[in-house]
């Protein structure tokens, strides 16, 4: 088992090896400003996804939500000692 995981990281090594060997040039230009354009694309999907579900996510976090002790029920808890 040991050699046949061995062999199989061998192949990949010399895979990628000949792959940087035989690189070819890419006449493509990228513009600076596209990382900031997928940015904004992702940040207006999720304000866009929480205000579609804005009340799935306000009823879900509600359901966290620990109810406080009114001050009757401190008292209590005061007198019994713990």
């Amino acid at each position: 088992m040991r050699v046949r995981v061995a062999d199989a990281v061998v192949t990949a090594c010399l895979v990628l090896a000949l792959t940087c060997l035989f690189e070819r040039p890419a006449y493509a230009y990228i513009d600076p400003g596209s990382g900031i354009l997928a940015c904004q694309a992702i940040s207006a999907f999720c304000a866009g996804a929480l205000f579609y579900f804005r009340r799935s996510v306000r009823n879900l976090i509600r359901s966290f939500h620990v109810p406080e002790m009114s001050s009757k029920d401190q008292i209590q808890i005061d007198r019994s000692g713990h």
